[in-house]
């Protein structure tokens, strides 16, 4: 039982301390020459407008940029808002999404109908509740370049405030900082080794041509994950980097959004109900194991769950977190797998943004 404990607990610890020496980081600058599309899917998102136009009016070092912003057959005023809130700036575009046709979930033909209408050779993707710092895109764009890559996804800060987003939405970091080794991941042509967020997602135009955009996603949940992989099955080469000093968003405010939120795409993350029970023997063992193990009496034990929690700071440390939630990391994993059955309990039934997924 030792053994079963220590060995996983000391790989992942040996996988986080590697990421978090080498994680690739936005800080550079220099002047993008390049044309740039900022793309941004937009339905339901009336609360947002008026920020996100400010944030993407203010970005800085971008010589050629123009920002297309749809509004995906919204039920609240969130067109009327993208009309008024862009009057006078040139360089924003509204445009209107067509209904959504059979075989296409809302995000991706979204994406679709955006991509077709811009010029950019690079194409970079955020949510309508993303906000980014002055120099995010150029920061951005000039690590893609320096890189060598064909995609990037700064992660952005992931702003926590009640407690249910303290205590499931760090893991979300923390599950790829801890199980892959992402400069390698950057270089391999497995596609089961990609990570990547939409949430704030740089592309360039060629590569994601040569896939046939969004249409080879087009039926996806986790879109992002999928294009990432569709992108590297087809020779591109990308990673997602720490973009917490750029970026920051506030995916949900309340526990009946977490669930919703990852009821619609979990079941959908680990390929099937197998590697479903995968991940969840996974997080138990690591998770809630060696603190039951430890109480009982096993040093091993002890030592495997103050592995795993140091796994858990150095992920919160990295992003500019103080790294205590790391000690609630049972009761988070214990979550997280409720939430993986759920989504399979739910699948097909969770609504979100007044569609069913």
């Amino acid at each position: 039982m030792d053994y079963v404990l220590g060995i996983p607990a000391g790989l992942i610890l040996l996988i986080a301390l590697i990421n978090f020496l080498t994680i690739r980081t936005p800080r550079n600058l220099m002047q993008v020459e390049e044309k740039i599309s900022v793309v941004v899917p937009m339905r339901n998102e009336a609360s947002n407008v008026a920020q996100l136009i400010q944030n993407l009016a203010s970005q800085k070092h971008l010589l050629n940029v123009e920002y297309l912003l749809l509004d995906d057959n919204s039920e609240d005023q969130t067109l009327a808002l993208l009309h008024q809130h862009t009057q006078g700036l040139s360089n924003f575009t509204v445009l209107t999404g067509g209904p959504l046709p059979q075989g296409w979930i809302g995000k991706t033909w979204a994406l679709q109908q955006l991509f077709e209408k811009s010029a950019g050779e690079i194409i970079i993707s955020i949510d309508a509740d993303v906000r980014l710092e002055v120099d995010a895109i150029s920061r951005a764009v000039t690590l893609l370049r320096s890189s060598h890559l064909d995609f990037l996804s700064p992660y952005p800060a992931q702003l926590a405030q009640t407690w249910s987003e303290k205590l499931v939405q760090p893991l979300l970091q923390w599950s790829w900082m801890s199980t892959v080794l992402l400069r390698f991941a950057e270089t391999t042509s497995r596609s089961s080794m990609v990570v990547a967020n939409g949430q704030f997602f740089v592309v360039r135009r060629a590569a994601l041509a040569q896939i046939s955009a969004y249409e080879s996603v087009k039926n996806r949940v986790l879109d992002d994950v999928f294009l990432g992989r569709a992108l590297v099955m087809n020779g591109s080469h990308g990673c997602v980097a720490n973009g917490s000093a750029i970026a920051s968003t506030r995916m949900y405010s309340s526990w009946k959004e977490i669930e919703a939120g990852y009821g619609k795409s979990l079941h959908a993350a680990f390929g099937s109900l197998l590697g479903s029970a995968i991940a969840i023997a996974f997080l138990f063992i690591t998770g809630i194991a060696p603190l039951i193990a430890g109480i009982t009496g096993s040093y091993v034990a002890w030592y495997a769950y103050a592995a795993v929690t140091l796994t858990r700071a150095m992920s919160s440390i990295k992003v500019g977190k103080s790294g205590l939630d790391a000690f609630f990391h049972p009761i988070s994993t214990a979550l997280l797998i409720y939430l993986i059955i759920y989504s399979w309990v739910m699948r097909g039934e969770v609504q979100w943004k007044g569609r069913t997924l």
